[in-house]
């Protein structure tokens, strides 16, 4: 998403930027401190930061009948999940709380994002809720899928699931935060019109993935999603945080209705 903003591939007349890698649970966190003018965040933490950042239209990651992936050492039901523990990669994701729209109250354990699916695979925990590369790659470390939460989604819904979203500090003022919105969906376009490029450079940082998994991954959610929500993504968007504010993980006093897109 932001190869052309990060190598300087097209103009932004008084604008530079510099690209900060980290998780997205550290990213939630640093948000709710206000420390980055623009940043990724999960949307289900959004809520918790809406009043200091507006969010965007354009830089969605969502799952189109996939998503965050349940998986377990050994074969298991759902229903026989019981008092097992499972490991998430943080509070505010978002597949925490479709975790928890899913199955309801379940036993917890909050652990980095891409150390989940090796320690399930050791046995240190029997669950683990899995992101990024881990959906392709974990047919080969010999585990096993529990749920996959987009198509749980999918199926109650009929409507994506909101994942991560871009955001841009409010007190940038409005120009400038229309301003910025416009370059980081021109970044997508860009990228989405030179993928060989921008795949190269998103390789880096794919935990040693081949080429044809990197190119599957971000072809999942880098697409005309991320250029433009749509009307069912923003639904999508509000519905999931009605069903957070409804199970007590998201502020009962967010107007979910009227929230705003940068670009919409």
């Amino acid at each position: 998403m932001f190869h052309a903003l990060t190598t300087g591939a097209f103009e932004t007349p008084g604008r530079t930027y510099e690209h900060v890698l980290l998780d997205i649970q550290t990213l939630n966190e640093k948000a709710m401190a206000g420390e980055y003018e623009v940043s990724a965040v999960s949307i289900h933490s959004y809520p918790e930061i809406s009043d200091d950042y507006a969010l965007m239209n354009c830089g969605a990651s969502m799952g189109e009948g996939y998503g965050p992936m349940l998986i377990s050492n050994e074969p298991m039901d759902i229903d026989h999940i019981g008092d097992r523990t499972i490991a998430i990669p943080g509070l505010g994701t978002s597949a925490h709380l479709a975790l928890k729209l899913a199955l309801g109250e379940v036993n917890i354990s909050a652990v980095p994002f891409d150390e989940i699916l090796p320690a399930v695979k050791r046995g240190d925990f029997d669950l683990g809720l899995i992101i990024h590369e881990g959906q392709l790659t974990w047919k080969d470390e010999g585990v096993h899928l529990v749920l996959d939460l987009g198509i749980w989604w999918n199926d109650k819904t009929g409507l994506p699931l909101p994942l991560g979203g871009n955001v841009v500090r409010r007190d940038l003022g409005a120009d400038v935060c229309s301003a910025i919105s416009n370059d980081v969906k021109r970044s997508i376009e860009h990228s989405l019109q030179n993928p060989d490029a921008a795949l190269e450079f998103a390789k880096a940082w794919g935990r040693g993935i081949d080429d044809d998994t990197n190119r599957e991954f971000v072809g999942m959610y880098v697409n005309d999603r991320t250029i433009d929500y749509g009307e069912d993504g923003r639904a999508a968007i509000r519905l999931f945080l009605k069903e957070g504010q409804r199970i007590g993980m998201v502020r009962s006093d967010l107007d979910v209705d009227s929230l705003e897109f940068i670009g919409a």
